[in-house]
């Protein structure tokens, strides 16, 4: 039986679209959608709405979105919506406390890790880029701290060898919508205890940027890997070959004993790039130049021949 929750949902990229699908799938009481403005995209610059506000309004929910969330205004405009419970997922600002406060049940948030590890903006990119071999969910309570709320309700996956953040994101978004359902059933029955958060394992996960993409060779196979996959498909990370920038994709990691120095070119065709680094064999099997878009290895060696022995970085 569906509760008589009113909900006021906070979302705005993609990563939050199956949360919300999930409520209207099993008839949950949204009665307004909070997101970001529209914003500029593409090569044209055309004012593009973000992907949530897009199925709010296919599903006829109000949609707000304020330029501020700070205001005595916006504050007023939520409680005339008279919220039982605000969820957020993604949303992509900070919550003022008025604001997180103002439902009865608070204010719950869909987080991509497992808390209290990966507190912070880009959590899927830093289990990628750390190579752990599971995230997850965490359905936290909202507090003013960052990601440092009560935890009500984990999940968990494990992350597979080809995972990018990408791939990763769309398991995890999933999983955050199915979470929410079961969240929400449990706090009907009464049975959603909060937990405490333990500070002494936290771990941050900052907002990246293009300059942690450029690989050192140095670095083992398994590290290079965790850093390509989990900064694809942005910022992405990059060598240079005869001075300009390449961008690495697809990689795999090849056991075996290094001679050449690290960056070197073992192998070049078809099947990938082989190259050399301080532990291990990286397999390359997509690039990019910047002049060029994104392709395999086989179409990228037909225009640039690229010799064993030749190195990278």
């Amino acid at each position: 039986m569906t509760s008589s929750y009113r909900i006021v949902f906070m979302g705005t990229p993609q990563f939050a679209v199956p949360t919300l699908e999930y409520l209207l799938a099993h008839q949950e009481n949204v009665v307004a959608v909070v997101t970001q403005p529209d914003r500029p995209a593409g090569r044209g610059r055309k004012l593009t709405p973000p992907p949530v506000k897009v199925v709010a309004e296919g599903a006829g929910i109000p949609v707000l979105q304020p330029k501020s969330i700070k205001t005595d205004e916006f504050l007023a405009e939520i409680e005339a919506y008279k919220p039982d419970l605000i969820i957020v997922v993604a949303f992509g600002r900070i919550l003022p406390k008025p604001l997180i406060d103002l439902p009865r049940h608070g204010t719950i948030n869909v987080h991509a890790s497992l808390l209290p590890k990966y507190r912070g903006a880009a959590p899927i990119q830093w289990a990628l880029i750390n190579n752990e071999a599971a995230t997850g969910v965490t359905i936290m309570q909202m507090d003013e701290g960052l990601d440092t709320g009560d935890i009500l309700l984990p999940g968990a996956i494990p992350i597979a060898a080809d995972d990018t953040s990408e791939t990763l994101a769309a398991k995890l978004a999933d999983l955050g919508g199915k979470l929410i359902i079961k969240a929400l059933a449990r706090l009907r029955e009464g049975n959603l205890p909060p937990t405490k958060q333990n500070d002494a394992e936290a771990t941050l996960a900052p907002l990246l940027c293009k300059q942690e993409g450029i690989i050192d060779w140095q670095k083992s196979a398994d590290e290079i890997s965790g850093l390509i996959r989990g900064l694809d498909p942005w910022p992405t990370a990059s060598t240079t070959i005869d001075g300009e920038q390449l961008k690495l994709f697809k990689p795999s990691v090849r056991p075996g004993e290094e001679t050449d120095p690290p960056g070197t070119v073992i192998r070049a065709d078809k099947n990938g790039l082989l190259i050399a680094t301080g532990q291990d064999f990286l397999l390359i099997r997509e690039v990019q130049l910047a002049c060029c878009k994104r392709m395999s290895i086989e179409a990228f060696l037909a225009g640039h021949p690229i010799k064993p022995g030749q190195r990278l970085g």
